[in-house]
C-alpha cells in the first residue's frame, strides 16, 4: 500500500509536525480545565460548607454536559471545522477556570460547570478530525498511538498542577494556573493548526476508500459500524471513569492508604496506558495492515483476564490490586485509543470529526453511568468491593463482545475496521 501512495514533500512534513503538536497540547490542555475541581474538592467542600451531595452534583452536572456535548460538538465540528469550534471550546473552559477561583456561590458554580463540559466536549472530535484529514490510513494506527498519549500525560500533568496550586497558595490557584496553561495552548494553537492541507495550498493524496453515498454521506453499513464502536466504547469508558473516579477512594476506605499515596498509587492505571496506546498503534499498522478492530478485540480478552485478577485476587491483597490496575490499564487504553482515534479516522472518512463525536458522546453515557452504578454497589454492599470488580469484568465482557460483532462484519465485507 504504502508503494502505491507518493512521497510526501518537506512542506506537508512540517506542516504534519506542527498539526501534530497543536492537536496534542490542544487535548492535553483542556484537562488543565479538567481535573482541578478533582484535586481540590475536600477543600472546596469545607471552604464553602458544601456537603458530599452538593460535590457529587457538580461531578454529574459536568458529566451530562459532557456527554451531550459530545455530540454536538461532533455535528457541529463537522459543519464549521474543528479550528473554530476547539478555539471556543479552549476560551470558553478558560473563562470557566476563572470563574470557579473567583466564586463561592453553589449555583454559579453549578451553572459554569454544565459550561464546562460542554466547553470540553469540543476536544476528542475536533482534534481526532484534524488529524484525520493530514495522516493516511496506513500511518494513522502508529502516528495515533502516539498522539493519543495526550489524555494520559495530559491528567497527569494537570492533577500535578493543581496539586501544587492547592498546596502552594490555596486552592483557587489551582483553577487559575489551569486556565493560564490553557491560554498558552490556545495561542499555540492558533499559529499552528489548520484543519486540512488544503488550507495551505496542500494535498494528502491518501489512497484510502470511503463507503459513502457519492456525495460524501454515510452508508447504513457506515452507520451501523459508528453505532456498534460507540456500544463497545460504553463500556470501555464505564470501566476507565469507574477506576478514574473510585480508585482513590477504594484505595483509602479499603485498602487503608492515606490520601496522598492513594493518589500517587492510582496513577499506575494512566502510566500502563501510555504504553499500550503506542504498542497497539504500532502493531495495528505494522502486523495487521491497519485493522483496528483485532488488534483491540485481542487487548480486550486481555482486560477480560485482568478485571478477573482484580475480582480474585485484587479485593484482599494490595499489590494484586495495583498490578490488575496497571494491567487494565494497559490492556484498556490501547482499544480506547484506537478505535476512538485511528479507526473513528477510518471509518467516518470525510466525516471523522462526526464520527468521533457519535462514538466518544455513546462512551461518555458510560461514565456517567458508573457514577451511579458504582456508588449504588458500594453503598448496598456495604463498603464490599467484590460486586464492583464483578460488575467490571462484565463490561469487559460486553465490550469485547461489541467489537466480535464488528470482526464478523468485517470478514463478511461489511465493514471494514
Amino acid at each position: 500500500m504504502d508503494a502505491t501512495l507518493p512521497k510526501l514533500e518537506r512542506p506537508m512534513h512540517l506542516w504534519r509536525a506542527r498539526i501534530f503538536a497543536s492537536t496534542w497540547l490542544c487535548y492535553a490542555g483542556f484537562y488543565f480545565c479538567r481535573k482541578p475541581f478533582y484535586i481540590v474538592k475536600s477543600e472546596l467542600g469545607e471552604s464553602f460548607g458544601w456537603d458530599a451531595a452538593a460535590l457529587g452534583l457538580i461531578g454529574s452536572v459536568y458529566l451530562i454536559a459532557y456527554t451531550i456535548g459530545q455530540f454536538v460538538a461532533g455535528w457541529s465540528g463537522n459543519k464549521f471545522g474543528p479550528r473554530n469550534i476547539l478555539m471556543g471550546g479552549m476560551a470558553t473552559s478558560i473563562l470557566c477556570g476563572i470563574a470557579f477561583g473567583t466564586t463561592n456561590s453553589l449555583g454559579t458554580f453549578v451553572g459554569f460547570m454544565a459550561l464546562n463540559g460542554f466547553a470540553q466536549a469540543t476536544g476528542w472530535a475536533g482534534t481526532v478530525g484534524t488529524m484525520g484529514n493530514w495522516f493516511r490510513r496506513h500511518e494513522r494506527g502508529t502516528v495515533m498511538g502516539f498522539w493519543a498519549t495526550c489524555y494520559q500525560w495530559g491528567g497527569v500533568f494537570a492533577n500535578g498542577l493543581a496539586a501544587w496550586a492547592l498546596g502552594a497558595l490555596g486552592f483557587k490557584y489551582s483553577f487559575f494556573a489551569g486556565s493560564l496553561v490553557l491560554l498558552f495552548v490556545l495561542i499555540f494553537f492558533f499559529f499552528n493548526q489548520r484543519n486540512q492541507p488544503e488550507d495551505v495550498g496542500l494535498e494528502l493524496n491518501d489512497a484510502k476508500e470511503e463507503d459513502d453515498g457519492g456525495d460524501g454521506s454515510w452508508s447504513r453499513s457506515v452507520i451501523t459500524t459508528v453505532l456498534l464502536v460507540g456500544v463497545f466504547y460504553f463500556f470501555v469508558k464505564f470501566i476507565r471513569y469507574a477506576l478514574w473516579s473510585w480508585v482513590p477512594f477504594f484505595l483509602s476506605r479499603n485498602y487503608g492508604m492515606e490520601g496522598d499515596d492513594a493518589g500517587y498509587l492510582s496513577t499506575v492505571f494512566d502510566l500502563a496506558g501510555v504504553g499500550g496506546v503506542v504498542a497497539a498503534g504500532f502493531v495495528s499498522d505494522r502486523f495487521f495492515g491497519g485493522r483496528r478492530a483485532k488488534v483491540s478485540f485481542i487487548l480486550l480478552l486481555a482486560m477480560v483476564a485482568a478485571t478477573v485478577v482484580m475480582y480474585t485476587a485484587g479485593q484482599s491483597a494490595l499489590l494484586l490490586f495495583a498490578i490488575s490496575l496497571g494491567l487494565v490499564g494497559f490492556s484498556l487504553y490501547g482499544p480506547d485509543a484506537l478505535m476512538t482515534g485511528a479507526a473513528a479516522q477510518d471509518i467516518g472518512g470525510k466525516h471523522a470529526t462526526l464520527a468521533a463525536g457519535i462514538i466518544n458522546g455513546m462512551g461518555s453515557i458510560g461514565s456517567v453511568a458508573q457514577e451511579f452504578v458504582i456508588g449504588s454497589l458500594y453503598e448496598s454492599g456495604e463498603g464490599a468491593l467484590g460486586p464492583i470488580f464483578a460488575m467490571l469484568v462484565v463490561a469487559a465482557l460486553l465490550a469485547a463482545a461489541s467489537l466480535a460483532v464488528v470482526l464478523v462484519r468485517n470478514r463478511m465485507g461489511i465493514s471494514d475496521v
